[in-house]
């Protein structure tokens, strides 16, 4: 019986760091705009051999790989599409010549062109983008975040920025139904109108939005767009805000970080992988043994020998969010721990953004009017 594998494909987001941890000297010694520049001429990367994930259910192991595509994302957005697209099946043939059975697309390689759809064609494994075990985490984690900030979620303002996306929709979708009030963001009219309307008949009460200033009422803000710089900055959050951000690149700039000691930035939930030795070879900048759920999703279908496209195209099914939060739970994938711009968010953590954000709403004044 052949040996259930998977590999996952990644790409520099932080671009000098992330080229840092696979080849320190030029991380070191490049400038950014020279390793823009000359990623378009690396060809397809093998990172590191996963091993040790097993299987809390079955007891079963699998092996991966990780393999980068070397474009950074400003080099994504600048050419041709159909020039990714060569790139990108470029490395998922280099994954099944290492004996993938299923691929993974991460962070801008699921996004770009029609979202794994056009890569799925042109291979002969299945491929998935990881966006459904991305929105159950997501959900989880705000939730989670929530109950930590003594906000209760059925009382509260969620906004959604990024809503006309792929995974910003399904979230969206879902916290319509256990939110007081959903404000629903995208940049084009006709788009979002099309999700508040989708989002309709449930639980919130739900408003759409063209401008991220209307966010400022929000007590929970799940931002996951495809920009490549920030878009949430410190004079968008009132104080006491939950925000996650789900997208790679951040969405949520570092000032807010910097100068906002009263609301909570989180990113889009770690997930513990089983496994007693699990080890990746590779540092992308989580503990050991934690992942992204886009990675998880991956490593999940592969442990459930489910060999299909299963996450591809923009349109997320909530059947499909659903069995892969129950597989991935049934074989031990979960929700392990917070994280803020690379560091644990701790109990302490939570209690002195909540305590700065009682002291600062007594002199609040909303900034956009």
């Amino acid at each position: 019986m052949p040996e259930d594998t998977f590999a996952f494909i990644i790409h520099p987001i932080q671009i000098k760091k992330d080229v840092a941890r696979k080849f320190p000297l030029l991380g070191k010694v490049l400038p950014e705009p020279i390793i823009n520049y000359a990623s378009r001429f690396f060809p397809p990367l093998y990172i590191s051999e996963i091993t040790g994930i097993q299987s809390q259910d079955t007891g079963k192991s699998i092996r991966g790989w990780f393999l980068a595509v070397p474009y950074t994302p400003p080099t994504m957005m600048a050419l041709p599409v159909e020039t990714v697209y060569r790139k990108i099946v470029a490395t998922g043939r280099k994954a099944e010549s290492l004996g993938a059975r299923i691929l993974g697309l991460g962070a801008y390689n699921s996004v770009v062109g029609d979202a794994g759809i056009t890569i799925a064609d042109r291979l002969d494994i299945p491929v998935t983008t990881g966006d459904s075990y991305t929105v159950a985490v997501a959900i989880e984690a705000l939730a989670k975040a929530a109950e930590h900030m003594e906000i209760d979620m059925a009382d509260a303002t969620v906004a959604v920025v990024g809503a006309t996306g792929a995974i910003g929709k399904a979230c969206a979708q879902l916290l319509a139904r256990r939110a007081g009030r959903l404000i629903v963001v995208g940049r084009r009219v006709d788009a979002i109108e099309q999700v508040r309307e989708q989002c309709q008949g449930h639980f919130a009460q739900v408003a759409s939005s063209t401008t991220v200033d209307d966010i400022y009422s929000a007590d929970l803000v799940l931002t996951v767009t495809s920009a490549i710089d920030a878009i949430i900055e410190p004079q968008h959050l009132k104080p006491g805000a939950v925000v996650l951000d789900v997208a790679r690149p951040r969405d949520v700039s570092r000032l807010v970080a910097e100068q906002r000691d009263d609301v909570l930035v989180i990113e889009g939930g770690m997930v513990e992988v089983p496994g007693t030795e699990v080890d990746f070879h590779f540092n992308f900048g989580f503990p050991p043994k934690r992942a992204f759920a886009c990675m998880a999703e991956t490593m999940a279908l592969a442990m459930e020998g489910l060999y299909e496209d299963y996450t591809i195209g923009r349109d997320l099914e909530i059947w499909r969010i659903e069995q892969i939060n129950e597989i991935a739970t049934r074989h031990g994938f979960k929700l392990n721990g917070l994280r803020s711009f690379e560091h644990a968010v701790t109990p302490a953590t939570i209690d002195a953004v909540r305590e700065r954000a009682f002291a600062n709403r007594r002199t609040w004044k909303p900034v956009f009017s």
